[in-house]
C-alpha cells in the first residue's frame, strides 16, 4: 500500500492531468448473482444492527444521471438493508481535478466510483483496491466477456476494474449528399484513399468560401488523441516492458495525412469555418446542419441525431483504414466501476458493482446510447439484439474485432493525450514535422512513466 505522503504527491501531480473521454449476461448463464447466499463469508458484508451504507461517486449528469439514480433505487429496493449515498462528482468522479485522490489521502474516499478507461492510471498509483478475491468468490468467469475487454480489468497481476459497457467510434455519412455527389451510399469508403476521394467529391468550396467540407480529420472523434492513430496501426505503450512507443511510422503517417487536409483547404480557413460548430448534443453540430458530410463519432451520436436532426438520412460504417492499418477496428471507451483504496465498505460496494452490470439493469443504458455490453451473450433486454439496427450491427462488428482495444493502459495516458494533441495542432497549423516532435515526446513521456514507478 502506498504511504499517505505518496498519495498527497499524487494528488498534486494529478491536478495537471486531463482524463480522456462518457453488460449483460446470456439467457442461459446470467451474470454472477447478487444474492448473499451465492457469496462466501469472505465476500459478504459484515451485517450490523444498522443500515449497510456506502458512498458512490458518479461522473455524469443529464439522462445518464437519471438512469443512474434509477438503478440505485432498484438496488436499494432489491437489497432492503443497504443505502447508497450517491454523489455527483463531475467531470470524471473527481479524478482529473484531484478530488478523488485528495479524499483517499485524507482517509475519506468513496466506496465505489464510476469512471472510464481514462482513469486506468489510478491502479498504477496504488489508488484502488484489488478485486481479485471478490471475483474469485463470486465465481467470475472471464470467458463470458468479449476478449477485447479482458486487459482493461487488470493492472499488472491484479484486477481493479469491473467493466460495465463500452462505446465505439464509427464513420457517419449523409446518404443524400452521397447520392448528390454521385457516390454509392451502399458502398461507403473503406480505405483512406477512398475516404479522401469521397471527401473531395462531397466538399463545396468556392474561392475563399467554404460552404461544406466532406470530412475534417480532427473534428469530433478525430479530436481524440489516440483513435485515428490506432486505425493507422500505431502503438502508444508497451505494457510488457512499460515503454512509451509513440515514435512510430503509422503515427507519423497519420499526422502527415491530417496535414494534407490542412494544406488543401488552409488550416486558418478551416479553423474559421469550424468556429461556430456546436457539440454532439447541439442543434449546431455540423453534421446536423449539413456543413460536414462525413464525421467520426461514437455510437451514442445516433441518439443525438434522433433528437436534433431526425430528418437527416445517415448510415454508419467502420472507420476507413490505410494499408497495414487496423481494418474494421475502433478504440474502446469502456465505462468501469472500481473501489478506491481505503474504502470503508468494499464488500457492499462490490455487491452494487455486480448488480449494476446485470442485464435487467444495464440494458436501459445500452438501449438509450447503443453502447455495447461487454458480455459475449446478451438477452432480449438489449432491444438492438432483436431489431435490425444498422448502427448496432456495425457497433458489434468493430467491438468484437480483435484489432480493437484500449490503446494506452498506462500511468501516462493523460499526459500522452495532451502531448499528442499539441503535436497534432503543431502539424496542422505550423506545418511541423511530426517525426521529430514524436521522438522528443517519447523520451519525455518515458521519463514521466519511469518516475511514476518509483
Amino acid at each position: 500500500m502506498k504511504s499517505t505522503m505518496r498519495l498527497f504527491v499524487i494528488v498534486f501531480a494529478s491536478l495537471a492531468l486531463a482524463v480522456a473521454g462518457c453488460s449483460a449476461g446470456s439467457n442461459t448463464k446470467p451474470n454472477p448473482s447478487t444474492n448473499d447466499e451465492d457469496l462466501s463469508p469472505a465476500v459478504k458484508p459484515v451485517e450490523s444492527a444498522g443500515m449497510q451504507e456506502f458512498t458512490y461517486w458518479y461522473p455524469w449528469g443529464g439522462d445518464s444521471e437519471t438512469w443512474d439514480k434509477w438503478r440505485i433505487a432498484e438496488f436499494e429496493k432489491d437489497h432492503p438493508g443497504y443505502k447508497v449515498n450517491a454523489v455527483y462528482v463531475p467531470p470524471d468522479s473527481g479524478i482529473s481535478n484531484g478530488k478523488l485522490l485528495a479524499a483517499i489521502a485524507g482517509g475519506t474516499p468513496p466506496d465505489v466510483i464510476q469512471t472510464n478507461d481514462g482513469g486506468y492510471f489510478l491502479a498504477s498509483q496504488g489508488a484502488l483496491e484489488p478485486i481479485d478475491t471478490y471475483l474469485e468468490e463470486m465465481g467470475f468467469d472471464k470467458d463470458e466477456l468479449i476478449e477485447t475487454f479482458h486487459p482493461i480489468m487488470k493492472y499488472k497481476d491484479h484486477s481493479y476494474f469491473y467493466p460495465m459497457d463500452s462505446n465505439v467510434s464509427l464513420l457517419y455519412y449523409n446518404v443524400q449528399m452521397f447520392r448528390e455527389a454521385g457516390l454509392d451510399p451502399d458502398r461507403p469508403p473503406t480505405t483512406i484513399e477512398e475516404l479522401d476521394q469521397a471527401a473531395q467529391a462531397l466538399s463545396k468550396v468556392e474561392g475563399n468560401k467554404i460552404e461544406r467540407l466532406g470530412f475534417i480529420p480532427w473534428v469530433d472523434g478525430g479530436d481524440d488523441a489516440f483513435l485515428l492513430g490506432w486505425i493507422f496501426g500505431a502503438t502508444f505503450y508497451d505494457t510488457e516492458t512499460d515503454k512509451v512507443t509513440i515514435h512510430n511510422q503509422p503515427l507519423i503517417d497519420m499526422y502527415n495525412w491530417m496535414k494534407t487536409y490542412a494544406q488543401k483547404y488552409n488550416p486558418e480557413k478551416i479553423k474559421s469555418f469550424t468556429s461556430g460548430f456546436g457539440g454532439a448534443f447541439s442543434p449546431d453540430h455540423p453534421f446536423f446542419s449539413g456543413k460536414v458530410a462525413m464525421t467520426v463519432n461514437g455510437n451514442w451520436f445516433a441518439n443525438a441525431l434522433k433528437l436534433y436532426a431526425p430528418d437527416v438520412e445517415y448510415r454508419v460504417a467502420p472507420i476507413p483504414a490505410p494499408e497495414g492499418g487496423r481494418k474494421n477496428a475502433t478504440t474502446l471507451a469502456t465505462n468501469l466501476l472500481a473501489i478506491p483504496k481505503g474504502a470503508k465498505n468494499p464488500a457492499a460496494a462490490m455487491k452494487f458493482i455486480v448488480y449494476a452490470t446485470q442485464p435487467r439493469i444495464n440494458a436501459d443504458n445500452i438501449n438509450m446510447w447503443r453502447s455495447l455490453s461487454v458480455y459475449k451473450n446478451t438477452g432480449d433486454e438489449i432491444v438492438w439484439n432483436t431489431q435490425e439496427d444498422q448502427v448496432y450491427e456495425v457497433v458489434r462488428k468493430v467491438a468484437s474485432n480483435p484489432e480493437s482495444g484500449h490503446p494506452v493502459l498506462s500511468s501516462v495516458a493523460n499526459e500522452m493525450s495532451n502531448t499528442l494533441k499539441l503535436i497534432r495542432d503543431s502539424v496542422i497549423y505550423n506545418n511541423s514535422d511530426p517525426a521529430e516532435l514524436l521522438k522528443k515526446a517519447q523520451a519525455d513521456l518515458q521519463e514521466t512513466a519511469d518516475r511514476s514507478k518509483k
